[in-house]
C-alpha cells in the first residue's frame, strides 16, 4: 500500500471522544424543558444512532422530529465542554499523518456540533462529514477513498462494509468485541491506544 493512498475514517462519539457527560447533560436539559421523562443514563449507554432513533423512545412519533431539532439547537450549550478525547485519539490521527495519509471523521452527529467538539479538543481531521449513520456512512467513505473505517458500533461496521473498507472495531462504546465481530469487523482493538501499532503493521 502506498502511503499517499492511505485514508482512514473514524466515527466520533465513543470512538474519538467520550461524549457521554455532555450528551447526558443535554438530555437532562431537554427533559427539564419539555417535561418528558428521559432516562439519560440509559441514553448514554447506547450511543451511536441519530437522536431521532433515541427520542422515539421518549416522545410521541409526531413530536420526534421537532424535539430532535431542539436537541441539536441546545446541544452546544451543554454537550461540548464536558466531553473529552478518548485515549489514543490524537495519537492515532498523528500516526496516519506521519505515514503521509489523510484522516476523516464520519459521524451521525449533527455536523456543526461535531465540528464544535473537534475544535474544542484540538482534533483536526482532514475531512468531517456529519449526519450519516450505518450504511449511509459508506457514501462519504467512498467519496473520499477511505480504505479503513474505525468505529465502536455495529452500525460503523456496516458502514465500513458497505463502502468496501476494512472495518476496525474499538470496544470503547456500547458494543463488545463479540458484537463487533459478529457484525463483520475485520479487526478488534480494545481502544485507540492500540491503533498506531496496528496501523504500522497494516501498512507494512
Amino acid at each position: 500500500m502506498a502511503s499517499h493512498a492511505l485514508t482512514v475514517g473514524f466515527d466520533l462519539d465513543m470512538t474519538l471522544i467520550d461524549s457521554r457527560p455532555g450528551i447526558k447533560a443535554a438530555y437532562l436539559a431537554l427533559s427539564a424543558e419539555t417535561g418528558a421523562v428521559i432516562d439519560a443514563d440509559l441514553v448514554v449507554s447506547r450511543l451511536g444512532p441519530p437522536p431521532e432513533d433515541e427520542l422515539a423512545n421518549w416522545f410521541p412519533a409526531a413530536e420526534v422530529a421537532a424535539v430532535a431539532d431542539r436537541y441539536r439547537e441546545i446541544y452546544p450549550a451543554y454537550g461540548i465542554a464536558p466531553t473529552f478525547a478518548l485515549p489514543g485519539a490524537r495519537e492515532s490521527l498523528d500516526a496516519i499523518r506521519e505515514l503521509g495519509g489523510r484522516t476523516m471523521v464520519v459521524t451521525a452527529k449533527h455536523e456543526p456540533n461535531a465540528k464544535l467538539h473537534l475544535t474544542h479538543l484540538g482534533i483536526e481531521p482532514d475531512v468531517l462529514v456529519g449526519g450519516l449513520w450505518a450504511e449511509a456512512k459508506a457514501e462519504a467513505l467512498r467519496e473520499h477513498g477511505a480504505g479503513v473505517y474505525v468505529g465502536d458500533h455495529t452500525g460503523d461496521v456496516r458502514g465500513a462494509r458497505a463502502a468496501g473498507a476494512l472495518s476496525v472495531g474499538v470496544t470503547t462504546g456500547p458494543c463488545d468485541a463479540e458484537e463487533l465481530r459478529s457484525a463483520g469487523a475485520d479487526v478488534i482493538l480494545s481502544s485507540l491506544t492500540e491503533f498506531p501499532a496496528w496501523l504500522a503493521t497494516y501498512v507494512a
